[in-house]
């Protein structure tokens, strides 16, 4: 089995980043044009943060899972990155990333959906750190023993 057999989960996480774009525009930009009025005194060069006070909840929740998309999992790829420049992206740390890759889908869904905090979201974010913490630990110690 192939070292890089880890990218899989890796690149899917990627494209579900830009997936959870694209549902971030397709809900945002008919509910901007609904809420105009309110986006009239929008500051120049202000955040997509500014637009919480103006557009519905459930529109923003997407976006909210978005900007989380890439934040979190950027310590993930760069995890990922080490693993296979080590030569060790196959069996129990690959199984982690296909976790981890669910368990920020999972968490996703639930955000852009339902988003109720506590206490669901907060089991979902903690499971998909949990096993991001174990892969990094476990790489840390590859690293570590490779390295002496």
């Amino acid at each position: 089995m192939s070292s890089q057999t880890i990218l899989l989960p890796t690149i899917l996480l990627v494209l579900w980043s830009l997936i959870m774009l694209l549902w971030t525009v397709i809900t945002r930009f008919p509910s901007i044009a609904k809420n105009i009025e309110k986006l009239r005194d929008f500051p120049v060069g202000g955040r997509g943060d500014l637009l919480d006070k103006a557009l519905p909840p459930h529109v923003m929740w997407k976006a909210h899972n978005y900007d989380h998309l890439l934040q979190q999992p950027t310590l993930f790829y760069a995890t990922v990155f080490v693993l296979v420049a080590l030569e060790q992206g196959t069996g129990i740390n690959t199984l982690l990333a296909w976790a981890y890759l669910a368990s920020r889908i999972v968490h996703s869904l639930w955000q852009a959906m339902i988003n109720i905090v506590m206490p669901v979201r907060v089991a979902l974010f903690g499971i998909s750190s949990t096993i991001l913490i174990i892969l990094a630990v476990r790489t840390g110690w590859v690293t570590w023993t490779m390295l002496l």
